[in-house]
């Protein structure tokens, strides 16, 4: 099962690179973050044209998280608990083909000295007790999105620079540690440990891309049983180059079927 994710920074605006790169790449299952739209507006008939069922939550503007998946899942859920509307654009899971998938958004936080970052700090705190009342470590597990947090020095253009700053803070590292403490391995370093490659690349500088000045903040990450059957990681950077692009670009995973 081939699984990617992408923050399409408004699916609208996104939808000829999003077709075109299904086309091309067919995965089974692609988690989508930052769709920016209403559940009603959101653009499913292409999508299903393409072969793809699609489970989503949105709003207007922000947020919205979505999973696009070739088969149809057998059980979807919107937000930390039933009925959650406050974070339902943030997070949505399904399960597909025996396999539990967990699709969030989190948190940018904006600035360490603003309540948004308690809040992210405070969202990923939440996640951690979501993830310990919903699911056992030992099963087949995908967690997967934007984290907007940059883990390691190899994960960010400039770790001296940047140590400190939103989404390269050391509280956000002890956060998100904890729970990846969970029982989570990061699947993209399991198949490129000493690689530097990134995901996001902001607008604002100047051809950032071909300089090189990016961060991997969109993550697979999976429980252990399930990493074991991963087969590659990888991040596509191409779509990023593309005319009108999101600032994020796509990363997947292939994993083998269970025995």
């Amino acid at each position: 099962m081939k699984i990617a994710s992408i923050n399409v920074n408004g699916i609208r605006a996104r939808m000829p690179i999003l077709l075109a790169w299904l086309a091309d790449k067919a995965p089974e299952v692609v988690c989508i973050q930052e769709t920016k739209v209403q559940d009603k507006d959101f653009p499913r008939q292409p999508l299903e044209a393409a072969g793809y069922h699609c489970s989503f939550k949105g709003q207007k503007s922000y947020n919205g998280v979505a999973i696009l998946s070739r088969r149809a899942p057998t059980l979807v859920a919107k937000g930390f608990e039933p009925g959650d509307t406050r974070e339902g654009p943030r997070l949505i899971s399904a399960r597909i083909e025996g396999i539990d998938i967990v699709n969030t958004y989190v948190p940018q936080g904006q600035d360490p000295a603003s309540d948004k970052f308690r809040y992210k700090l405070d969202w990923l705190a939440r996640l951690k007790g979501y993830f310990e009342s919903h699911y056992d470590p030992g099963a087949p597990l995908v967690w997967t999105g934007d984290f907007n947090v940059a883990p390691d020095p190899i994960d960010v253009y400039d770790p001296q620079k940047l140590a400190g700053s939103i989404g390269y803070h050391p509280e956000e590292h002890r956060a998100l540690a904890a729970v990846k403490g969970w029982g989570f391995v990061d699947v993209y370093r399991r198949h490129h440990p000493g690689e530097t490659a990134f995901t996001f690349w902001d607008y604002r500088i100047p051809k950032a891309v071909k300089r090189g000045l990016g961060w991997r903040i969109d993550h697979i990450w999976a429980t252990r049983s399930m990493a074991d059957r991963s087969t590659a990681a990888w991040i596509d950077a191409a779509p990023r180059l593309l005319p009108k692009p999101s600032d994020h670009t796509f990363i997947g995973a292939e994993f083998e079927q269970a025995a």
